[in-house]
């Protein structure tokens, strides 16, 4: 295996400040565009610890310093979105927000078809509602 084929997601997409830019973009969209309305109303007012879990845990999933573990814990996804009711339409939403984001970081190709389909993944399996 090559050492190109070693490096993680997180190394690949060009590490912390690349995370951080994705991050912020996600929320920036999230915030500003009105195709993001459900997704945007289930978070607080404030985006800023939003945010920051988000880079935290995106950190480790994709390889890199596990620092939401070590402040948090385990992430327990599924059981920390119970109580917003996310639909179809509220997972696609995000989706719309991180496909958006990520159109704006230069990537490789296979990195961003890797990271597109394990977002649609998980945001899949947050769903908690029918609809």
């Amino acid at each position: 295996m090559s050492e190109v084929n070693q490096l993680t997601p997180y190394q690949m997409l060009g590490g912390d400040a690349v995370l951080k830019q994705l991050v912020d973009r996600f929320y920036q969209i999230m915030d500003q565009d009105p195709k993001a309305a459900e997704v945007r109303a289930m978070h607080p007012e404030d985006l800023t610890v939003s945010a920051e879990k988000l880079y935290m845990f995106l950190s480790g999933w994709m390889g890199g310093p596990d620092l939401y573990i070590e402040k948090y814990g385990h992430p327990m996804l599924r059981a920390r979105h119970m109580p917003f009711p996310i639909d179809s339409q509220g997972r696609d939403q995000w989706m719309y927000c991180m496909l958006t984001a990520m159109n704006e970081v230069p990537m490789e190709d296979a990195l961003r078809l890797q990271l597109e389909q394990a977002f649609f993944r998980t945001a899949d399996f947050m769903r908690n509602q029918d609809a």
